[in-house]
């Protein structure tokens, strides 16, 4: 396999040098390529294995272990789905199965026309609105399935509206 062009990493590889032969650098250096790109590509592992010496085979192994790491980019539109024990007892279930039904994906997964990805978190901090989801940053609170389908199909729209626009 080739190494990658160095050109392709400009950004990234001022981090590279940050860390450059330091034990345990192999965390900064995975969390700067999906900082930089928004995941952590093929190329930034054979990147990173170029410079460091581990195999990427290694990176590759560590990078699906920690679920912080993505292999994939997000969509557009990035939905979170609370699942604090606040949110859990108050219908997070109820609310996930809505969202999948709606954008037929499931948690970690981008729909086919990269508009949206579905992603699950620990806790928002705003266990009073329970159950809760954030679509790109924006809280939507006490939802049950008629208002999370209806905050859903509204986002869709407004991709849809984006898209359109875009094409045109």
């Amino acid at each position: 396999m080739s190494q990658p062009k160095t050109e392709d990493f400009k950004p990234f590889n001022v981090e590279l040098w940050k860390y450059d032969g330091h034990a345990g650098a192999l965390i900064p250096l995975l969390q700067s390529a999906q900082n930089t790109y928004g995941y952590v590509s093929e190329k930034a592992i054979d990147h990173i294995s170029h410079i460091t010496g581990i195999p990427a085979a290694e990176i590759y192994g560590v990078v699906t272990f920690y679920a912080q790491f993505r292999t994939k980019p997000l969509g557009k539109n990035v939905v979170k789905i609370c699942n604090g024990t606040a949110c859990h007892v108050n219908g997070a279930k109820t609310v996930y199965d809505t969202v999948q039904d709606e954008l037929q994906i499931t948690y970690d997964e981008t729909t086919d026309d990269g508009n949206f990805s579905l992603l699950s978190v620990a806790c928002l901090g705003c266990c009073s609105l329970a159950p809760v989801i954030t679509v790109n940053g924006e809280t939507h609170g006490r939802l049950d399935s008629a208002k999370t389908r209806k905050v859903i199909r509204e986002e869709k729209r407004r991709a849809g509206a984006v898209s359109k626009a875009v094409e045109e």
